[in-house]
């Protein structure tokens, strides 16, 4: 509240601009029925697609974008990629009946910044556009967790071949067809003494202490042929 030459002046904020993307009409109406009721938020646009999304985010430029998942043609993944790197200040919450993984982390790599489920009550929709407004991720409970556990798997660790340099790679592939040293030198025209540098260097590299261990990895590994 401010005061000027003795008149009160009400500062007053902008409503919170949502846009709404569904393919379900009736799905849009309830939403914006709801929504219309809700204190401080204004629904500017309704999509029917992921395309019609795009074209009408482009136009209102929206603080807060409800995205479905699964719609005709552009799906709500893709619309959000789109649509973040379009506009980046807007937020996109997605509002939909999944929570398989397929579509879930994908929509979340493509820059989702909340994940709700339909069966959501209207207040914690509302509450979840207010939040994205202030900068606020919110995340459906069974969603986190899931997200939780998959961070918390262990990452499943390179092989070790991996390591190796093409040229290693070219003569643990010649080694493991019984070839010899002079033999790998001849095909790959390298002196002897380099060759022998690479098989010291890539037993030490793969862990194994011979040739013989070396050349049954390649073929555990299908690298002999």
């Amino acid at each position: 509240m401010m005061k000027a030459e003795g008149t009160m002046i009400m500062e007053t904020e902008l409503p919170i601009s949502v846009l709404l993307v569904d393919d379900h009409e009736m799905v849009r109406i309830g939403l914006a029925a709801v929504l219309g009721t809700e204190e401080g938020i204004e629904v500017v646009g309704e999509a029917g697609s992921g395309e019609e999304g795009i074209r009408l985010a482009s136009e209102y430029k929206p603080n807060v974008i409800l995205m479905d998942l699964v719609m005709d043609g552009m799906d709500g993944i893709e619309t959000t990629r789109q649509v973040t790197r379009l506009l980046p200040e807007t937020k996109v919450i997605v509002l939909t009946s999944y929570l398989d993984d397929e579509k879930m982390y994908p929509v979340i790599e493509a820059g989702a910044f909340s994940y709700l489920l339909k069966t959501s009550r209207a207040s914690e929709i509302a509450d979840a556009i207010r939040a994205a407004a202030r900068g606020q991720s919110v995340l459906e409970s069974q969603v986190a967790s899931k997200m939780m556990n998959r961070f918390r798997q262990p990452q499943a660790e390179a092989p070790a071949h991996a390591e190796l340099t093409d040229r290693e790679m070219e003569v643990l592939r010649l080694l493991a067809q019984g070839k010899s040293n002079q033999d790998i030198a001849d095909e790959l025209i390298i002196g002897i003494k380099t060759v022998k540098f690479h098989v010291t260097n890539l037993l030490a590299k793969l862990g194994v202490e011979d040739r013989t261990q070396a050349a049954i990895y390649a073929y555990k590994n299908g690298l002999a042929e």
